[in-house]
């Protein structure tokens, strides 16, 4: 997008998508089928949402499931690295169904009257999907004495395979998939390795099919609907007995023990009961990437943000996907095509007038 003379133009679209992950591109695509003007701006320099940021140690055979995007199938290859695959097949289905996917584009804000502000210029909107999922937000819970570890620290979203942490000894705390990842690969390189979680952790037998995926989705439902923040996949699923569940298990890597109480110099204390530690590997989840919104106020009292569907309370023209119930593949897919039909019924294609911001 041009400057001309200090005024940016803002382009105008019935819809603005924000995200092209997998719950974004669901969306444009129900949206294109419906025939509303979209366009979908995203972060990233490439397509592939977060997947194109995990692990290079991650490989398609570790993957517990994902789910087709809607109208083409995920072929993937019997092994290779999960991150470029999934990328190359978001890239495909872009081109595939010519999606408008705007790259890299980034929201600053979007204001009142559905002014989408970003660093390429801004765009008006009749409605807005938001689709930025959590990558972009590591959550590290402040935790006493952080600041006096000699050690490293680093977050899920950081770690990029065993290699680095060769001879040192590790903590790697959370209780999801993200510390399955890390302590299945960690055995035989690192000196030692120590899991910690807040409780313990509850496993379960059976894939994550789609019917489990909806009793999943109705059992956050009720507390988005009450406008707390959502609780974390795992907190509802458990961990399944995926690839990376039996590998650590069979490595002997998921022994489990209690939250240390603080960081020391070289390590961590329970009580009176020093382990010393070279790294933490803090794979405690995300939160919802919606900094952006916040001109919008639609949060609740209670810290979240109320839906109807996929609809906000306090802006029903604003729809989350990807969020809360959603936060699943699973979820974002049926979430995309929710918003679009709803978007259909309550906007409906429409005609666009020209305008300009000076700046």
């Amino acid at each position: 997008m041009r400057v001309h003379g200090g005024v940016l133009p803002i382009v105008d679209a019935d819809v603005v998508v924000i995200g092209a992950g997998q719950a974004g591109l669901s969306a444009a695509y129900h949206l294109r089928r419906l025939g509303l003007d979209f366009t979908v701006l995203d972060a990233d320099d490439a397509p592939g949402g977060a997947w194109q940021h995990r692990a290079p140690s991650l490989g398609v055979g570790d993957l517990h499931r994902i789910f087709d995007l809607p109208g083409m199938p995920f072929v993937p290859p019997a092994d290779g690295p999960a991150a470029p695959v999934v990328a190359a097949y978001f890239a495909d289905y872009e081109r595939h169904f010519e999606l408008d996917v705007r790259r890299p584009v980034r929201v600053r804000a979007v204001t009142p009257g559905f002014v989408v502000a970003t660093d390429a210029g801004d765009w008006h909107a009749r409605a807005i999907i938001n689709a930025t999922g959590t990558w972009s937000r590591p959550y590290v819970p402040a935790y006493p004495g952080a600041g006096d570890f000699l050690g490293r620290q680093l977050h899920y979203a950081a770690y990029r395979g065993p290699a680095e942490f060769a001879g040192q000894r590790v903590i790697v705390v959370g209780g999801g998939n993200s510390a399955v990842h890390v302590l299945s690969e960690l055995p035989g390189v690192a000196a030692s390795i120590r899991w910690v979680t807040r409780r313990p952790p509850q496993f379960h037998d059976g894939e994550f099919t789609e019917d489990r995926g909806r009793a999943v989705i109705a059992s956050v439902t009720s507390r988005v609907a009450a406008g707390l923040p959502p609780q974390s996949v795992v907190s509802v699923t458990g961990l399944g007995y995926t690839t990376l569940v039996r590998a650590a298990l069979a490595k002997g890597a998921l022994d489990r023990h209690p939250m240390f109480d603080r960081l020391v110099a070289g390590g961590v204390m329970s009580g009176t009961s020093f382990e010393p530690a070279d790294v933490i590997i803090w794979a405690t989840g995300f939160r919802a990437a919606l900094s952006h919104l916040a001109p919008l106020h639609l949060r609740e009292p209670g810290g979240g943000i109320r839906l109807d569907g996929t609809a906000t309370v306090r802006e029903p023209l604003v729809h989350l996907i990807g969020y809360g119930p959603s936060a699943s593949t699973v979820g974002a897919n049926r979430a995309g095509r929710a918003a679009a039909l709803a978007l259909a019924a309550t906007v409906g294609p429409g005609p666009r007038t020209p305008h300009h911001v000076t700046r």
